[in-house]
């Protein structure tokens, strides 16, 4: 009997593995940019940033791309592991000439795995850039930007 392991879930394969790691690091990197921006945006409740409205927000408009990058990439690095999870449970398919749900759950279980994992990667960094962005444009106005 097959026991349940989250573990498994992500590294059935070096595929899928891969595709993981990439959606961990983006995440890891998209929550320091996150964290970044609340202490930056906490900061100017304290003191109002110099120079000129150009300069000024500079910081602010920092790393934003790399959020919207996240967004949008990230969905679609989880759809790659969701067609290698089908096409893996198709070639079990094939392999065991079965088509019970022992063959064919394992590959799907990756398959909605690694979709959920770059949803859960996605959707916080989509909401970090909307949030930041009007803030940040709203910040350059009150700093008297055109």
């Amino acid at each position: 009997m097959n026991a349940f392991s989250f573990w498994k879930l992500f590294t059935g394969d070096i595929v899928t593995a891969v595709a993981s790691i990439v959606l961990v690091v983006f995440s890891v990197m998209s929550w320091a940019v996150i964290v970044e921006k609340i202490r930056l945006f906490h900061g100017i409740k304290h003191k109002k940033p110099s120079g000129t409205p150009d300069e000024a927000i500079r910081p602010f408009d920092k790393n934003l791309w790399f959020l919207a990058m996240v967004a949008y990439v990230s969905p679609f690095i989880g759809l790659f592991g969701t067609v290698w999870g089908v096409m893996d449970s198709f070639a079990a398919i094939g392999a065991n000439q079965s088509v019970s749900i022992g063959v064919v759950a394992p590959g799907l279980a990756i398959a909605l795995g690694t979709t959920a994992l770059g949803l859960i990667v996605a959707i916080p960094a989509a909401i970090a850039h909307q949030v930041f962005s009007k803030r940040t444009d709203e910040l350059y106005d009150n700093l008297g930007g055109k």
